[in-house]
């Protein structure tokens, strides 16, 4: 895939031993693409794969469920609570 020419684009160098870099080159041309664009076409789903699971939590819907109805009714404080409330600093 060409990647277009009006977008704005940076440099990125990384070492690679010379049979990682055959072996990527490879795979590229069997994939009827240039380095560049097989490179990004394999890490930048990777990456949004990594953010995605370092930022998003997943719950069942059971737990979700339990979720919105503890923060529609949530349940009266109880003594720790109140303690650990009490023990705040006046000024946060």
């Amino acid at each position: 895939m060409p990647r277009p020419a009006d977008h704005k684009t940076e440099r990125y160098q990384i070492r690679i031993a010379p049979a990682q870099k055959a072996m990527i080159a490879r795979a590229a041309a069997l994939s009827h693409q240039d380095v560049a664009d097989f490179i990004l076409n394999k890490v930048v789903p990777e990456a949004q794969a990594v953010i995605e699971a370092a930022e998003v939590t997943k719950v069942s819907d059971r737990n979700f469920t339990r979720i919105l109805d503890l923060l529609e009714n949530p349940p009266k404080p109880n003594a720790k609570l109140r303690a650990a409330i009490a023990a705040l600093p006046d000024t946060l």
